[in-house]
């Protein structure tokens, strides 16, 4: 997904309309878990998307990276700055402090990760034929034997297998880089 982010916006619209898709629910619950208000918290996203836009073009992928870490950086590099400019607006005279950034440790290392799972799940469940979605959940998620998924819904237990591995396949493909 990162890579097809840097093609020019014209040829990857549909990759950042997932990437939007995967990303905005998360960006707009750690603005929330910061303390903003449901607007302020639409505008940081709105923000964030606004410079990864800009970004995303030129930014190189450092498998010894992380693009959590960066993502972070960006988003809190933003609220920052919004923070400031509001600070600015209620007290004209007084100095703009340096607002530390947001004790968030806990969501940026283990919600990221469960988010970004889950609303890739979400996102790819339209892309499979229901029958093949339903034998891969059912398999993987559910823990149902594949015999009982098999029967159930009238297909072989190889095709059952093949499913979780086409779905699987193409989340670890969506996810690459994402994770870290």
């Amino acid at each position: 997904m990162l890579d097809r982010l840097r093609q020019p916006v014209e040829q990857s619209q549909a990759a950042w309309s997932r990437f939007v898709d995967l990303y905005s629910p998360l960006l707009f619950s750690w603005g929330r878990q910061v303390g903003l208000a449901d607007t302020d918290a639409v505008d940081l996203v709105q923000d964030v998307f606004a410079i990864l836009v800009q970004k995303m073009p030129t930014f190189v992928y450092d498998r010894h990276g992380s693009f959590r870490a960066w993502l972070k950086t960006v988003t809190h590099n933003k609220w920052r700055e919004n923070q400031r400019r509001a600070a600015a607006h209620r007290e004209t005279d007084a100095p703009v402090p340096d607002l530390p950034a947001p004790n968030s440790e806990s969501f940026w290392d283990g919600e990221y990760r469960q988010h970004v799972i889950n609303q890739a799940l979400r996102v790819m469940e339209t892309d499979f034929e229901p029958k093949t979605w339903q034998a891969c959940w059912q398999l993987v998620v559910e823990g149902r034997p594949a015999a009982e998924v098999a029967a159930e819904l009238s297909l072989s237990v190889g095709t059952i297998y093949a499913a979780k591995c086409r779905v699987l396949a193409r989340l670890r493909q969506e996810l690459a880089g994402l994770l870290d």
